[in-house]
């Protein structure tokens, strides 16, 4: 199990970003490289009416395996590993199965989680969803991973469909989507943020008034707000 130094996160810049939605973000991120949207991840868990989830990640990569009884002792020690307010990544897309459902989600949530996040499918979702725990996914399926798969490696780079995913990276997630900022532009993608909002409060308030939305964004202007 490999070690990773969350003392330098940014929690101030998690903080600011997690002011605004999952649209806002992925607007200034869009064309800074091979972060951004996780498609076909979506919310299975609970979020309530506006809720926003935005932290570090934990990654844990599974792959095919015949071995049976309880093979989740990676996925176990990632867990027990958690950084309070981090998200878990995981990617179970190597077989069918799903790997994470209410006692792996229970174990997250006791353990300071803010989410999890699974590039595959997740099971128990009556239970999960009386937790009130954010789970986000691109399906379920009662399966279990028993004799298809194990977890194999924590604190790894994932690639999923293109997206670059490494331990410390910041996963924004809300009722729209998921969505990937690489640690290193956090501060720069919260700032772009904080003023793409503002500007939005802006155009909103001048909606709401009654003016015309062609006199807010004029003809031939581009790049704004949706």
């Amino acid at each position: 199990m490999a070690a990773y130094d969350y003392n330098n996160t940014d929690w101030a810049a998690i903080k600011r970003l997690s002011q605004w939605y999952s649209g806002d973000i992925h607007d200034v991120l869009d064309g800074r490289g091979p972060y951004g949207y996780l498609k076909g991840i979506s919310q299975f868990g609970v979020l309530a009416p506006g809720q926003v989830v935005c932290g570090p990640v934990s990654t844990v990569l599974y792959e095919k395996s015949a071995r049976t009884g309880q093979p989740q002792d990676v996925y176990h020690g990632a867990i027990d590993a958690v950084v309070k307010g981090g998200i878990l990544m995981v990617d179970s897309s190597c077989a069918e199965g799903s790997g994470t459902g209410e006692l792996m989600s229970s174990g997250a949530k006791t353990k300071g989680a803010a989410a999890t996040v699974v590039n595959g499918t997740v099971r128990d979702l009556a239970e999960v969803r009386k937790l009130d725990y954010p789970l986000f996914a691109k399906g379920m399926s009662p399966v279990g991973v028993s004799g298809r798969m194990e977890a194999t490696y924590y604190q790894t780079e994932l690639n999923i469909d293109g997206v670059r995913i490494r331990p410390g990276d910041v996963i924004f997630a809300d009722v729209t989507g998921v969505v990937v900022i690489p640690s290193e532009l956090v501060g720069v993608i919260a700032d772009a943020a904080d003023e793409l909002g503002k500007n939005e409060v802006v155009c909103r308030q001048r909606i709401l008034a009654g003016e015309d939305l062609q006199k807010i964004w004029p003809v031939g202007k581009t790049g704004g707000p949706v």
